[in-house]
């Protein structure tokens, strides 16, 4: 047992173990750095962020431990769980902020849609490669996105329009990269822009029109729907080189800054940490993402390989979103930015799919060296 269990810590990718460490540090110590400086300090953000990444290190740990081909195997159930549930949240689902997205169990509360990005990949990655290196438009891709609109329409209706964005993402990106003609996927892209025109004018509701409208021209409205934006960008340009250290950032510590525990997390860092600080966590998803690839094209498994760019359409979707509506260039969503905006159920998704991709990673290396666990 513990030989096997030395075998199997032997090749874990410490690449992507240390990439996601240093990511989940950096949220804790913004977190931790929101409160220090304060008269009466209350780490209820921190506490239990903390408690979260220790549950998401052992989920990841355990996640790791099962083939990814299970989850292939089981690709459909996934997908009809991941919509009973989405329709369940509708009806008896916990409201916050105006979005009835999270269930509430004994005080917590737990959002299904952060786990239905990762089912999302998963059934994506075993319908494409299921179907072999010929793609056939109205059936598989088509197909494919009539199910994606059903999941986004489910989301809409919370309404959760930054989670809906992620989803519809992560299908395009798959579809970029199985083999279909592009001058069809041009065609599929026109008729898709013209959708969203229509979606845009007549089916968004209020606040998220106002929203787009005021990405579009956040002086339109600096104190009512642009000031989030506008403080967000006060607060990193103010970071400057080095920033004002941790637990010093005025528009964060006075409460200057909007919803800083999460969607404007990354502000934070940029005020206490600088350019340094901020460019580091730039630089460690930077990272994330190239060894993603890496491990992409490191199998020969055709559901391996879409599982792993899947996730990089996730997390290069999602900390797009997250930092450009912090700069001011991407309409504010509420996406978290992966690892380090506060949120257990996020966490534990990000955590739950790197497990995934590690277990992919072990094979891979186990298959190198023609070894089994």
């Amino acid at each position: 047992m513990f030989k096997r269990l030395f075998l199997w810590v032997g090749f874990f990718d410490w690449y992507l173990i240390g990439n996601i460490f240093f990511l989940t540090l950096f949220g804790l110590a913004s977190l931790y750095s929101l409160q220090i400086n304060v008269e009466n300090p209350n780490f209820t953000f921190f506490n239990r962020q903390l408690v979260f990444c220790i549950i998401g290190w052992v989920v990841f740990l355990l996640i790791s431990r099962i083939d990814y081909k299970f989850w292939g195997s089981y690709y459909k159930v996934i997908l009809l769980f991941t919509f009973l549930v989405l329709i369940a949240v509708l009806f008896s689902g916990f409201k916050i902020r105006g979005t009835s997205g999270w269930f509430s169990f004994f005080g917590q509360t737990f959002q299904p849609v952060e786990f239905a990005k990762v089912a999302l990949i998963i059934f994506l990655a075993k319908f494409f490669s299921s179907r072999g290196p010929k793609i056939d438009f109205l059936k598989d891709v088509f197909g494919s996105g009539f199910m994606v609109a059903l999941i986004v329409g489910l989301v809409m209706l919370q309404p959760d329009l930054g989670s809906a964005m992620i989803l519809f993402a992560i299908w395009l990106g798959i579809i970029l990269l199985v083999p279909v003609r592009k001058k069809t996927i041009l065609i599929m892209l026109t008729v898709l822009l013209i959708a969203a025109s229509v979606f845009l004018l007549f089916f968004l509701k209020d606040y998220q029109r106002d929203r787009i409208l005021t990405f579009i021209s956040p002086q339109r409205d600096p104190l009512g729907a642009g000031y989030n934006v506008q403080q967000s960008v006060v607060a990193i340009g103010a970071g400057g080189v080095v920033g004002r250290g941790l637990s010093f950032g005025s528009q964060s510590q006075l409460n200057f800054l909007p919803e800083q525990e999460t969607d404007f997390i990354f502000a934070v860092i940029a005020e206490e940490l600088g350019f340094v600080g901020s460019g580091l966590v730039l630089l460690l998803f930077l990272i994330l993402m190239i060894r993603l690839w890496q491990i992409s094209k490191q199998t020969t498994d055709n559901f391996a390989s879409l599982i792993c760019s899947g996730m990089i359409f996730y997390f290069l979707s999602q900390t797009f979103i997250n930092i450009g509506m912090n700069l001011g260039i991407a309409p504010v969503a509420g996406i978290p930015l992966p690892f380090i905006s506060s949120g257990g159920s996020s966490l534990l998704g990000v955590f739950l799919a790197m497990g995934i991709v590690h277990n992919i990673q072990i094979k891979n290396r186990t298959s190198f060296f023609n070894k089994e666990i």
